[in-house]
């Protein structure tokens, strides 16, 4: 029977991608990656390399692996994740790290997270700030039960989940900080034919001509849903940093900038409601 080690290097050649096969390799045995490097000699039984066999056929297709596994890291989380949900992607941390340097550490702050999907961002900043209240919208029923899930299994008390489109589930309630990963790839865009995209949910993906049509709402009605001096932050392409600062300025919002990854692409920009006036309660 194969052992651990040549059945990686297999498996690496055929998905090109050494990660790729080490997770689903780990996922077939049930362990760890680390226990993958200490028992590299190793052979595998019949049925975990059946198993496996069948992981890297899907993977050949084009499936993501988090769709495969049902899983993916993000922030300290280890989330759930289906086809009805977006993929947690690691630049989306820039997010909430710029969410959490504008919520304070020890007194009740409110957060909305927009189109929360797996519920990535709103359980990071509720895991982080743990006085913040955070509600999460999502306009996919489906999404909705895996972000619920997902706070379940991680003991996230301080979020709750309300379904609908964008602002609607939240009446006329304000918050301190909205955050949203909305949307933004043009819709003619040929990367949505192409690798994980195809998998995954285009309303999460596309959204008009020019990738802004949710941008533009969201800009439009958040600042009937913040209170003074409270921020909106949200990512989008790397080439629309100049359009959504423009957005956002003919808003009304004030303080705008755009943060760049750590590709140095423009991710997210930021504004915000005019008249700081600390926290108040939505």
């Amino acid at each position: 029977m194969p052992d651990v080690r040549h059945t990686l290097i297999e498996a690496t050649h055929r998905l090109g991608d050494r990660v790729d096969a080490e997770v689903l390799l780990a996922y077939a045995l049930s362990k760890p990656r680390s226990w993958l490097i200490a028992h590299a000699d190793d052979e595998l039984s019949l049925e975990h390399a059946s198993a496996y066999k069948l992981l890297i056929e899907q993977r050949e297709a084009g499936e993501p692996v988090a769709y495969i596994t049902g899983r993916r890291g993000f922030w300290s989380l280890d989330l759930e994740v289906t086809p009805d949900t977006l993929i947690p992607r690691p630049e989306t941390e820039l997010l909430v790290e710029l969410a959490l340097e504008r919520l304070p550490l020890d007194k009740a702050c409110y957060v909305l997270d927009l189109g929360t999907g797996s519920g990535a961002i709103a359980l990071a900043i509720a895991r982080e700030r743990t006085q913040a209240q955070v509600i999460a919208t999502d306009a996919s029923a489906e999404a909705l039960a895996v972000a619920q899930r997902n706070a379940r299994r991680h003991h996230v008390g301080n979020v709750s989940f309300e379904h609908g489109d964008w602002f609607a589930p939240v009446g006329d309630r304000r918050f301190d900080v909205i955050v949203s990963n909305p949307p933004y790839i043009e819709s003619s865009d040929p990367h949505l034919q192409q690798g994980d995209l195809r998998f995954e949910p285009m309303s999460a993906l596309a959204s008009g001509k020019d990738g802004l049509d949710d941008i533009r709402r969201i800009v439009r009605d958040a600042g009937l849903h913040l209170v003074k001096g409270g921020w909106l932050l949200f990512e989008h392409g790397w080439n629309q940093g100049d359009a959504v600062r423009v957005l956002l300025r003919n808003a009304g919002f004030v303080e705008l900038s755009t943060a760049r990854d750590l590709e140095q692409r423009d991710r997210v920009s930021m504004g915000r409601w005019p008249v700081s006036s600390g926290c108040d309660s939505p």
